[in-house]
């Protein structure tokens, strides 16, 4: 308990600078790869710890890696600090109002976890430092987890080879360790080229992009009926030919992500999609090609790790909110409806309890809620390293992730409170590591049992790059 409360006070110590680095960065919201100010935000962070910096981890302009500490194992930690678009909102408002600007909001809580994280790598650091011990801790400032796939880019380009495990969080409704489900993915682009010609004077001149979009759109439509029914497709125009009815479109582009249980299923789903866009070009004589965006591998669970860090929860207890921020969070589950606020609950495994607006417990281990599965690019890590994620309690039960009511949430006393909360949690699951080699030893010894021994093989092809550019016109 003594190292446990030690290792507590270091992150209270330094707790308050990082929640003004969290508001800053809720202050300058930025999307995918565009993270310019934000990763400058963490880079100077790291510099003022005394932290080793390496910039543009993995050719990527605003990834960033900071090591303390000599010998011993590696542990990471990794951030992000990625926004959305159409999510901005005025903070602390419990009605819709969206600041002037761009419309990019955290609406996903990103600005909470880079801070949280890098408190916890920098209470790691300061242990290491007053205990003498061997070891390193890193901070991974990883950009574009929203698509873009920046965590499997740098595990390809061998960010990760020497990591000996990797911790992190997301914010939640509710404190518990994640357990560790997502669906692999990928997102391609498909852009079509026909030829223009008048649409009434020479209709026959024409070959239609934009009718090919729309084919292989209904052709993947009549596809869901048979394909597993864990997995997910969607798409979004990216082009849709121009805004003139009277020509014929000679370029359309459609984005698709598709998503599967795993990286064979999801192989087999791209499969059969190509060959639908394929079909959608021969049928209107026009062309497509295909160009991968990112991709993902759905996460690999670790039980000696998940075991360490519900013990640090369970020896924490749940964030300490008062009352004025559960009246707080009332007002903001007033704005939701009674099924968002049941599926929190259900997600988390929990019986629902009306009239509770924030988390006041810790969600026990062998408590597994009802999934509802997205993607995430902290698969790929895990499939390099053993990895275990948190999620922390920093906002009112019920709400919806990517909502105008989380982007609203970000800045308040309660979100300051849930990330130092599970800064603690993840610091304190570093220091159990580093303290305990066999538990590390158990964790590479489960890893190696889960993925068969198998090397990691990434889902991105051989010619596929950062997408630097992938948020141009999503704002």
């Amino acid at each position: 308990m003594r190292n446990t409360e030690e290792i507590w006070r270091l992150v209270d110590a330094k707790a308050q600078p990082f929640t003004e680095l969290s508001d800053r960065i809720w202050g300058m919201p930025e999307l995918a790869y565009a993270e310019h100010r934000s990763c400058a935000e963490h880079t100077a962070m790291l510099e003022a710890e005394g932290f080793r910096v390496t910039r543009a981890v993995a050719g990527i302009p605003t990834a960033v890696m900071g090591e303390a500490g000599e010998g011993g194992p590696v542990i990471a930690i990794l951030g992000e600090y990625d926004a959305l678009p159409g999510l901005s909102q005025e903070a602390g408002l419990a009605e819709p109002r969206p600041l002037p600007g761009d419309g990019v909001g955290h609406g996903c809580g990103h600005n909470l976890l880079g801070a949280a994280s890098l408190l916890a790598a920098t209470a790691v650091k300061d242990w290491l430092a007053a205990n003498g011990l061997p070891g390193r801790v890193r901070y991974y400032g990883c950009p574009a987890e929203e698509g873009g796939a920046a965590k499997g880019f740098m595990v390809r380009d061998g960010a990760f080879d020497d990591v000996d495990i990797a911790i992190t969080w997301h914010p939640a409704a509710f404190c518990k360790v994640d357990e560790a489900l997502s669906l692999a993915n990928t997102r391609i682009d498909f852009a079509f080229t026909g030829r223009a010609s008048h649409a009434a004077a020479a209709p026959h001149l024409g070959r239609s992009a934009l009718d090919a979009v729309e084919l292989m759109n209904v052709g993947v439509n009549y596809m869901r009926e048979h394909m597993p029914s864990d997995a997910r497709i969607h798409y979004a125009y990216l082009d849709a030919g121009g805004v003139a009815p009277n020509v014929v479109q000679p370029t359309a582009k459609v984005r698709y992500l598709i998503r599967a249980r795993d990286l064979v299923e999801l192989n087999r789903l791209v499969g059969r999609v190509r060959r639908i866009a394929e079909g959608a070009a021969l049928m209107t004589e026009t062309k497509v090609e295909a160009r991968v965006i990112s991709a993902v591998s759905n996460l690999l669970g670790n039980a000696p790790l998940e075991r360490a860090m519900q013990e640090n929860f369970d020896r924490l207890g749940p964030p300490p909110f008062d009352e004025a921020d559960r009246a707080k969070a009332a007002e903001f589950q007033a704005t939701l409806s009674e099924e968002d606020i049941a599926s929190s609950w259900r997600r988390a495994g929990l019986p629902m309890r009306p009239g509770i607006s924030l988390c006041d417990q810790v969600v026990p281990l062998e408590v597994k809620g009802v999934p509802m599965i997205g993607s995430t690019d902290v698969g790929d890590v895990s499939w390099k390293v053993p990895t275990v994620q948190a999620r922390g309690a920093t906002y009112a039960i019920g709400t919806p992730g990517h909502s105008w009511q989380l982007t609203a949430q970000g800045m308040l006393p309660a979100a300051h409170k849930g990330m130092v909360h599970v800064a603690k949690v993840m610091a304190g699951t570093a220091v159990d590591a580093l303290r305990d080699p066999d538990l590390i030893a158990r964790a590479k010894a489960d890893h190696q049992a889960r993925t068969g021994g198998r090397p990691y093989a990434s889902p991105l092809p051989p010619e596929a790059r950062p997408p630097l550019d992938m948020s141009k016109g999503a704002a």
